[in-house]
């Protein structure tokens, strides 16, 4: 199995079996249920696999747990998606249990504010 095919495999499994917090955050997410904006969940990108992205806006959305915390692969990840021209924006899995509006104020307020030429 190539890496490409293996990744895809992944994602998908990653779709079916999401975390609470995932679940919660896509069913905000979903059906251009946000200002009419489209994204996809569990989507590969490069060597990655991201929670939530809006291609229109390369906009990457992301639900962290407690392994998140002050993470340098993250930081390393969100650098090289810097890079390719993506914008990503973390929330806490306890921000979107327990304030979901402020969540969906900050995904509007990054499709808003232009992007940085990378």
């Amino acid at each position: 199995m190539s890496s490409d095919s293996y990744k895809l495999a992944f994602a998908k499994r990653m779709r079916r079996a999401p975390t609470l917090n995932e679940r919660a955050l896509w069913t905000l997410l979903r059906d251009r249920r946000l200002e009419n904006l489209k994204f996809r969940r569990q989507v590969p990108v490069g060597r990655y696999i991201v929670d939530f992205l809006c291609p229109r806006h390369r906009l990457i959305v992301e639900a962290d747990g407690p392994t998140h915390d002050n993470s340098p692969h993250d930081r390393e990840r969100d650098a090289w998606l810097a890079a390719q021209g993506f914008r990503v924006v973390r929330f806490a899995n306890a921000e979107i249990e327990m304030w979901p509006d402020r969540v969906l104020d900050a995904v509007r307020a990054a499709v808003t504010v232009p992007r940085a030429d990378p």
